[in-house]
């Protein structure tokens, strides 16, 4: 019988030491719980960064993913196929963008929506050869590859991984002046996520992204927004960037794209960004094949046909409102929008790390983001009797460190 002991010391041999799992094997999945080697039943509070929007093998998915793949799989873009266009027309009118660019993981939208940028500032703003510029912020997180480390402020990811592409600036988060101030004649782009996930589930001020929209207008620059983990109702609104009704110059979108089945990323922007591509420049094996298409079409629809948006907005504030209720004393911040929650744990207190480990022992599956803050992201099929009994486990972890 394969155990958690059996599962650590294997991949401990033979897997690269990457990742600080918290003590649990996971074997089974179903709605807003998954069920460890031993038989015992988790609540999700984490839904795989925020991939696992539906819930754990939701049923209209698998069978979406089902018909396709015993239909067609994979062909590579060399072909048309009758699934990719309907899903590109399907994802441009739900985020109001022209063009979508169909990848995989969500860092290879990323790196598109470096390349897309570079490519219009040449050909179309008139930046110098390879001086276009790329704006972002403290706390960010784009990704793990070259490109994205080098935007990342973090210390840890930048280590030993050198020498890093230049072309990449960094200016504070929540201060429009501060990209005023950075943007220069060469500046292709400002990338930004609506909501700093990764950084802390960092909100910032209402209108800071409307400001920043008008300053990009006015410079010629693009705004383009990172929503691989904010979009698809995860904040209550089809995307984040909608709660100060910006609509971006470029935008990305992955994790919950994939119905937390098969990784589907997109970079969506303006026809006049994305239309510089020729055959050549860009593509990928995977992305955009019939199956990725099929799956991701089916999340959209279930997104509308299902309220999973209005869902994320109502639990989102009940979640938040309860959790204000508690008055614990380790917690020092309640911050978040929808169903993308973190609480700021008193580091003189407890680690996140310690609070998440206890609210295992308790039922509820989690992981904290920096040292201080544990994140509370559960499926958005979640319903009020589900987050009342988690937020008495909640509170009743919170009480063993006092």
């Amino acid at each position: 019988m394969t155990n958690l002991k059996t599962v650590r010391e294997k991949e401990r041999r033979f897997g690269a030491y990457h990742y600080h799992p918290l003590p649990v094997a996971l074997t089974r999945g179903e709605g807003c719980y998954v069920w460890d080697t031993d038989g015992c039943r988790y609540l999700d509070m984490m839904s795989a960064y925020s991939a696992v929007s539906h819930g754990h093998a939701n049923p209209r998915l698998l069978a979406a993913m089902t018909r396709q793949a015993s239909r067609l799989s994979i062909v590579t873009r060399a072909f048309y196929t009758d699934r990719l266009a309907p899903f590109l027309e399907k994802i441009c009118t739900a985020s109001g963008m022209d063009m979508a660019l169909p990848m995989n993981t969500g860092a290879e939208a990323v790196e598109t929506g470096i390349k897309a940028a570079r490519k219009w500032a040449y050909e179309v703003k008139g930046v110098a050869a390879d001086q276009a510029g790329i704006i972002a912020c403290h706390g960010n997180f784009h990704g793990r590859t070259i490109a994205a480390i080098a935007m990342s402020s973090e210390a840890q990811y930048r280590k030993n991984f050198g020498p890093l592409p230049g072309g990449f600036s960094l200016i504070a988060y929540n201060d429009p002046q501060a990209l005023r101030d950075a943007i220069d004649r060469n500046t292709a782009a400002f990338l930004v996520e609506p909501i700093q996930g990764e950084g802390g589930i960092i909100v910032p001020d209402d209108g800071y992204l409307a400001e920043c929209a008008d300053i990009c207008r006015q410079h010629d620059v693009l705004l383009i927004c990172d929503e691989i983990q904010t979009g698809l109702g995860r904040t209550g609104s089809f995307l984040a960037c909608e709660h100060d009704a910006v609509r971006p110059d470029g935008l990305m979108l992955g994790k919950a794209l994939g119905g937390g089945l098969y990784p589907v990323s997109a970079f969506l922007a303006r026809r006049d960004i994305l239309e510089r591509f020729a055959p050549g420049d860009h593509g990928s094996t995977f992305g955009g094949n019939p199956l990725a298409a099929a799956i991701a079409s089916e999340a959209i629809d279930i997104l509308f046909d299902d309220g999973l948006i209005e869902n994320s907005a109502t639990m989102g504030r009940y979640l938040a409102e309860a959790l204000h209720a508690l008055n614990s004393p380790l917690i020092t911040a309640i911050r978040g929008r929808g169903l993308l929650l973190g609480i700021d744990i008193d580091p003189q207190l407890a680690t996140a790390r310690e609070v998440c480990e206890r609210l295992m022992k308790n039922g509820i599956l989690t992981k904290e983001t920096h040292e201080t803050v544990v994140r509370l992201a559960p499926p958005l099929i979640i319903e009020q009797s589900i987050i009342d009994w988690a937020v008495e486990r909640i509170d009743k972890t919170l009480k063993t460190f006092l």
